[in-house]
């Protein structure tokens, strides 16, 4: 028998659980889906230093965990597992995960973004260890550090930018000769003196793994295949994202990019929002992402009571054309 929901969450990241303390605390008892990475992109973050309310920082792991007690705290309800399709056609909407089918009349979509990444096992075992994919994030940890940053369009510009602000020195590695990157933003980085470039060439490994802090970088040239080991203090990938958002391909509008397209946080779809990285490709920030969570349950709060309030109205009509009717037959 298919489980009913007043509000559905997907996702359990900064902007699922903000969603879900919200709509809690309005009491439309929420269900939060959580995912397979419950927690979302935090859980991998070490340090977090620029969510509001910690002076002395906080670690992603644990602020998703303080978040996830408090949704938790005001009644809401979480299920550890992936939502395996959704069927917005009608509502209320379907979603079924592995073990069960849930039918819900507001659909909050927080499945976030994920980082395109190189695929080396020392790539991810260093992640959060010296290997990032947010300069903004944790940019303010290499001070006086020797950083690479890989990719070639506007993204990887703009973090190589970014860190000059702190790092002793920034190198961009770009696999081919040209950039993707548009010519302002090409031109703003080759002005920086203290960003330099490597062309041609790819990251091969990032050690030191045992160490569980990177110390060097080991690169090969694309057109002569030589080899070299590079020291190095931080390595950051800028390759771009992938919106978590296949599930509602042709459902949904969605940009050139994969992104959900809303009008704030609103869908084309009367109850189904989008909240966090999944609607958001500028800012992609815990803090950012919380607010449009927030922005989603009160919107579905005022849905579903707008909603609830005309469906009083006409009970009471259709109760008095029935009471004058039967003052009729009398």
């Amino acid at each position: 028998m298919p489980k009913k929901s007043k509000v559905t969450i997907l996702g359990s990241g900064a902007a699922g659980l903000t969603a879900a303390i919200y709509a809690a605390r309005a009491n439309l008892e929420p269900l939060v889906i959580e995912g397979l990475q419950a927690g979302g992109q935090l859980t991998i973050t070490t340090d977090v230093e620029n969510f509001p309310g910690f002076p002395e920082g906080i670690q992603g792991p644990d602020l998703m965990t303080r978040m996830h007690k408090q949704a938790e705290r005001f009644g809401t309800e979480f299920i550890y597992d992936n939502a395996e399709s959704v069927d917005l056609s009608n509502r209320p909407f379907v979603v079924k995960t592995s073990e069960q089918e849930i039918h819900t009349d507001v659909l909050i979509i927080c499945t976030g973004a994920s980082a395109k990444l190189l695929g080396l096992d020392s790539e991810s075992r260093l992640m959060g260890h010296g290997v990032s994919a947010c300069a903004t994030c944790d940019g303010f940890f290499f001070r006086d550090k020797k950083v690479y940053v890989v990719g070639g369009g506007d993204t990887a510009m703009e973090e190589a930018m970014f860190l000059t602000r702190f790092a002793s020195s920034v190198t961009l590695i770009h696999r081919r000769e040209q950039f993707r990157a548009s010519a302002i933003m090409s031109e703003r980085a080759k002005r920086n003196e203290k960003i330099e470039f490597i062309l041609n060439s790819v990251i091969e490994e990032i050690g030191d793994v045992d160490a569980k802090e990177v110390k060097w970088i080991k690169l090969r040239n694309i057109k002569t295949d030589e080899v070299q080991t590079l020291d190095a203090d931080g390595v950051f990938i800028a390759i771009g994202h992938q919106p978590n958002t296949e599930l509602f391909t042709d459902q949904l509008e969605l940009d050139e990019t994969g992104y959900i397209i809303t009008d704030g946080v609103k869908t084309k779809i009367t109850g189904v929002f989008a909240a966090g990285d999944v609607m958001d490709s500028i800012y992609r920030q815990a803090v950012t992402a919380a607010g449009t969570g927030c922005r989603a349950a009160l919107e579905a709060q005022w849905l579903l009571e707008n909603e609830e309030a005309e469906e009083e109205k006409k009970t009471e009509s259709a109760a008095r054309e029935a009471a004058a009717a039967g003052q009729k037959k009398a």
